[in-house]
């Protein structure tokens, strides 16, 4: 039961970023919903248009806001930021959209953005345009060729040298070895492709970043 519970929950959480990567920002609807809005209110000229109008706009700024909350990183993200872009030499500006990113998917997910963090900085070195001899592409090097179904079939592989693009669809790729080995070790070496390693050194060194990042941050609110 508590196995088809957290079954439940991943795949809830697949669903969350698989829409958001199809379907994109929330705020360009909500500058749709402005403009039909206002579009109606001159039509009809009614007091009912007038209230309806008012509604609408009240509806998509407040979207729209949720919408700028999300773009902002946490203090604590901003903390690992700063101290990534001057690990591995990458300014603090190119980084952003990433982190952005990175925390929004982990949040959807249920996981620690301290680990996509981690698998970053093991799979290309916070290098967007990152490319392996096997093919895999971007930030968290996801290889097209076995994630069309999260990448998108119409999408070219280009897409995936998107810092946000990638970052959402490996977090795909991680909760979907979560879904289908049921611990975090395992879904990381399947993320890795070595789930036959005995020795689990990618999972070794995706926690042992992790466990340095969760220092940065110790050491940085004075605890």
């Amino acid at each position: 039961m508590i196995h088809a519970t957290r079954t439940t929950g991943l795949v809830a959480s697949a669903g969350r970023l698989l829409a958001r990567t199809a379907h994109g920002s929330v705020m360009l609807m909500s500058l749709f919903a402005i403009l039909f809005a206002g579009a109606y209110y001159m039509q009809a000229g009614a007091q009912e248009a007038r209230a309806e109008r008012a509604e609408a706009v009240a509806l998509a700024v407040a979207e729209a806001e949720r919408e700028a909350e999300a773009m902002r990183l946490s203090s604590e993200m901003e903390r690992v930021r700063d101290w990534v872009a001057k690990r591995y030499r990458v300014s603090s500006d190119a980084l952003e959209p990433a982190f952005v990113e990175v925390e929004n998917s982990a949040r959807e997910a249920e996981l620690d953005p301290l680990l996509i963090v981690a698998m970053i900085a093991v799979e290309s070195s916070f290098n967007p345009k990152a490319k392996s001899h096997a093919g895999a592409l971007g930030l968290m090097q996801v290889i097209p060729r076995w994630h069309m179904d999260k990448i998108g079939h119409d999408n070219d592989h280009t897409v995936l040298f998107d810092p946000r693009f990638n970052v959402q669809v490996g977090t795909l790729v991680l909760l979907e070895g979560l879904q289908r080995y049921g611990s975090l070790e395992a879904a990381l070496q399947y993320y890795n492709g070595a789930r036959h390693d005995p020795e689990k050194r990618y999972t070794k060194r995706v926690l042992s970043v992790k466990r340095q990042l969760q220092q940065v941050l110790a050491s940085s609110s004075g605890a």
